[in-house]
């Protein structure tokens, strides 16, 4: 009897051991398919431009010059107004409102309804550049944190009323950029313009725009 009662529980503690060895992996499945299906489904990573040297960095690290060009783009189309000034700003503003944080939309918005109200923008050609010489370098874009940047965007802007050269101007203007993710879909690039980090300075005097001559018929 001694023997038999040493088998059963010996059986019986063999099938608990199986039995909470069960239950473990079940709870490490349960983990890891919780922690599957919380993982993004995309994931962006930036690459730095020039990789001809290799680049070691966090995922989640945006290089400086990505940061740069996409400032530089995003302000560009801003001031983009091909035809007239009084339509084109305020259909940038909202055709590229993905790229501006809530704050920057309004206060672009009310800069347009000043503008418009002064005859700033009725009939106004504006389109900006990069001086020439003067595009990114290592001091273009100020890291303030892991999700926060300053950007100096040094450009020309050029006006015209109508066909009429009206204005050209240097200026640099420093633009506050931020981490923005949330919706790949309308902002793939994950950052948004928070508009200037201060009063826009006006560098030394731009050479004159050519006047324009009618020659022959038209």
């Amino acid at each position: 009897m001694s023997r038999f009662r040493h088998a059963v529980k010996g059986r019986d503690q063999h099938i608990f051991t199986l039995r909470a060895a069960c239950v473990v992996l079940l709870l490490l499945l349960m983990t890891a398919l919780g922690g599957w299906m919380r993982a993004p489904e995309k994931l962006t990573i930036h690459n730095p431009p020039d990789l001809r040297k290799g680049s070691t960095r966090p995922w989640w690290e945006i290089p400086p010059p990505t940061v740069y060009g996409f400032t530089y783009y995003i302000f560009q189309q801003l001031n983009a107004w091909p035809k007239n000034g009084k339509v084109d700003y305020p259909a940038r503003i909202q055709s590229l409102s993905s790229y501006l944080t809530p704050q920057c939309k309004a206060f672009l918005e009310e800069d347009a309804k000043q503008r418009g109200e002064k005859n700033e923008l009725t009939d106004r050609v504006r389109v900006v550049y990069e001086i020439p010489g003067r595009g990114y370098d290592t001091n273009s874009v100020k890291v303030v944190d892991r999700d926060n940047w300053v950007v100096k965007l040094d450009l020309v802007a050029d006006e015209y009323y109508l066909t009429e050269p009206v204005k050209r101007v240097t200026v640099r203007y420093p633009i506050r950029v931020v981490r923005w993710d949330g919706d790949s879909e309308t902002n793939p690039f994950g950052m948004a313009l928070d508009c200037y980090d201060g009063i826009p300075q006006r560098l030394s005097a731009a050479p004159e725009l050519p006047k324009h001559t009618n020659k022959g018929m038209f």
